[in-house]
């Protein structure tokens, strides 16, 4: 049975995303015991305080000098909702369903094949995977890895996420701002609209200068959007209070910590129109757009695996529009590609992955890493 499909019929649903839900422990568990049992040196690494939320770090034996390669892959995924059987694992020619075959088991399968087969060969260097909890919402254990490798004596020369990219290199992903807005009103009777304010009518004004807002930055590749909204209590009575949520995604050379600012002139904009509109912003989460570097062991790296993966003219590199954590790792001096199998579905009832893509990643990375790191050690 391929590793895939093994790690689909794992349930490893995100808890942060759906209350009380499986998490990672049981699939840590199944990696850790296959990767032990092959030379790695694994270790559990979880959040403060939070052992239920374990992720995976497992170090293959050092052979020769040579540079260190960091396999990147989460383990979590969304939740189930309308899939008849999500971790049946099913296989119906070169294609496998289930929750998590295309985002991201297979690459994380595909990673760790190709770990197993560099340490087997006594590739120079070392392999480390990082196989990560809780991607799917707030990077909590990406954020722990990245603490804990110091400790573990891991000192990455490059690291490969391997999100589905269809085998293509990512060249470029957006980052992303999330603000909160509250909105004040003051209640009263809805027969007596001038004794009170509306907080509702004030969040319809907001939503339509969200908009507005948002069309002219999707010239440039950003947008800007309310995904959530929500106000007042009870019929005939105007709100005192209404709530948005504003998702800014941004694009390499932006800040996302410049979303917040961008929703407050929003709101100064609407306050200065309307002297009874009044509101707030508070950022909840800001994650930063990535371009893979021009040059550098990333550069090297990711031109082997193009070259691995075509044996001709490379795919076109992808802009992904959504966001990875290949940011992350980059902030923490770790240069860093994107490129791995998919299928489709992702996030959807029918997700699926193509399993040769799954196969063709797995022989183009060991072949990648061992080039490079070959040359790396001459």
């Amino acid at each position: 049975m391929p590793l895939t499909a093994e790690l689909v019929r794992i349930d490893s649903v995100n808890p942060g995303l759906v209350p009380h839900a499986a998490g990672e422990s049981a699939i840590v568990r199944h990696l850790s015991d296959r990767l032990r049992a092959r030379g790695f040196d694994t270790h559990l690494v979880s959040p403060p305080g939070r052992p239920d939320r374990p992720s995976l770090v497992a170090v293959g034996p050092a052979c020769r000098s040579g540079p260190t390669v960091v396999l990147n892959g989460h383990l979590d995924t969304v939740g189930v909702d309308g899939m008849v059987e999500p971790f049946a694992g099913t296989i119906d020619g070169d294609r496998l369903r289930g929750r998590g075959a295309s985002d991201m088991k297979s690459g994380v399968a595909a990673m760790v094949v190709a770990a197993e087969e560099l340490t087997a060969r006594a590739v120079p260097g070392r392999v480390v995977l990082a196989l990560v909890a809780d991607e799917e919402d707030a990077s909590l254990g990406t954020e722990a890895v990245l603490e804990a490798l110091p400790r573990l004596g891991v000192r990455p020369d490059v690291a490969v996420v391997g999100e589905p990219t269809w085998l293509a290199l990512a060249q470029t992903l957006r980052g992303y701002a999330l603000v909160e807005v509250t909105l004040e009103g003051r209640a009263a009777h809805s027969s007596q609209p001038e004794l009170g304010v509306n907080a509702v009518a004030h969040l319809g004004r907001l939503l339509v200068a969200v908009e507005e807002r948002g069309r002219a930055l999707a010239a440039g590749g950003g947008s800007l959007m309310a995904t959530v909204a929500s106000g007042g209590e009870s019929p005939f009575v105007l709100a005192h209070s209404a709530r948005a949520l504003v998702e800014r995604r941004t694009v390499p050379g932006e800040s996302a910590g410049d979303g917040l600012a961008e929703v407050e002139d929003l709101l100064a904009d609407l306050s200065r129109s309307d002297r009874t509109f009044r509101g707030s912003a508070r950022l909840v989460i800001a994650r930063e757009a990535w371009r893979l570097d021009g040059e550098g062991p990333a550069a090297a790296l990711g031109a082997e695996l193009e070259d691995a993966l075509t044996n001709g003219p490379p795919l076109e590199r992808v802009h992904a529009p959504y966001w990875m954590e290949a940011p992350l790792f980059q902030a923490a001096g770790i240069p860093t590609i994107v490129c791995g199998p998919a299928g489709g579905g992702l996030h959807a009832v029918d997700e699926w992955v193509d399993l040769e893509q799954v196969r063709r990643y797995a022989v183009a990375l060991t072949t990648a890493v061992e080039r490079w790191a070959t040359a790396r050690a001459d």
